[in-house]
């Protein structure tokens, strides 16, 4: 297991040195350097919570969570398109499939392999990404919205449902194909994470890339509260701007609001991670106005980082609702 300490500490060195002082750049390119990524693979960030034998890190929660706080506090967009790495990793080194975890927990865990995410064409209500078995393995057919990451990913850890309601996940190539192909999304913020549309036609995927299988309501059950460690990319964005704020009352009153909402979402449970996350969302949003409101005009010039910051706010204010997580953002953003 790693030195949690000298992690952290060579964390928060990254990003003020490297991260924080590009954010601007890269809000404004296509995609995010791959240099960036080549050094959180060299830092042995892809393997935050896998285990030391494979390569990892193996940090704990609150360990993991910090270090998505510290990143996301030195560039966001960097940060969101690294986080998608990790449910492919936690799903790999669980999964009980023959060879599976042999094959692909280390090279994922070193950054050898980088993945992203397709799970939300599950929630597509009126035609939900479908998975079909054939000899030899699986076809895929629908939409999968909100693919992060489309030319800095190799691998994409895409859910689907079949006939008797089971939710697959298989690991497929992400590389387009003539039964693969994508749709870019012009986003407010974090443009180049690459965020795309990916739509599957009867998208050939071997057997050997299935990492489970589960019953759609066990999923749906899951899903419904949100994931937590989300909530620590607006955490991180909260907390550069109540370091860019000068000291006074606005500073130490946000400063105290972000302790209390990081203890919130590191104590979470299924039931409680709705209003963990509404309120990490909701603070970001305040503290990037405060951050706006004491930098006068200057915060809405394109080469300030107030500007990004306040579109990054936005931005999480959306990132990875529920139900749940937008009614609970709703009362907070309403209340008088």
């Amino acid at each position: 297991m790693a030195d949690s300490g000298q992690v952290a500490a060579r964390a928060r060195a990254i990003a003020d040195e490297v991260l924080f002082p590009a954010a601007l750049g890269v809000d404004g390119a296509d995609r995010v350097p791959a240099a960036q990524f080549d050094l959180f693979a060299a830092e042995g960030y892809y393997g935050m919570a896998a285990p030391a034998d494979a390569g990892g890190l193996g940090l704990s929660w609150p360990q993991a969570a910090a270090l998505v706080e510290t990143l996301a506090d030195g560039c966001l967009t960097t940060a969101f398109v690294w986080l998608q790495h990790h449910s492919p990793v936690r799903a790999v080194a669980d999964s009980a499939q023959p060879g599976l975890r042999d094959r692909w927990l280390t090279p994922l865990a070193r950054g050898e392999r980088r993945a992203g995410i397709a799970l939300a064409g599950l929630r597509v209500p009126d035609a939900p990404m479908r998975v079909t078995p054939v000899d030899g393995g699986y076809l895929l057919e629908g939409r999968a919205p909100w693919v992060t990451g489309w030319g800095m990913i190799d691998t994409l850890y895409t859910a689907a449902l079949d006939a008797s309601g089971d939710v697959h996940f298989l690991l497929v190539d992400a590389a387009p194909a003539p039964t693969l192909r994508t749709r870019p999304l012009e986003l407010v913020a974090v443009r180049a994470s690459a965020t795309v549309d990916v739509h599957f036609d009867r998208h050939f995927v071997p057997a050997d890339r299935l990492v489970d299988r589960v019953p759609y309501t066990d999923w749906s059950r899951s899903d419904s509260s949100g994931s937590a460690m989300n909530g620590f990319l607006a955490i991180g964005v909260a907390a550069r701007c109540v370091r860019l704020l000068p000291p006074g009352p606005a500073a130490e009153t946000l400063s105290a609001q972000l302790d209390a909402a990081r203890a919130g979402l590191l104590g979470a449970d299924s039931a409680s991670t709705p209003a963990a996350r509404a309120d990490a969302s909701a603070l970001a949003a305040r503290a990037a106005a405060a951050l706006a409101v004491q930098t006068g005009a200057r915060a809405v010039l394109l080469d300030h980082d107030a500007q990004r910051l306040a579109r990054e706010a936005v931005f999480l204010l959306v990132f990875g609702n529920r139900p749940a997580i937008r009614d609970d953002l709703l009362d907070r953003l309403t209340r008088t």
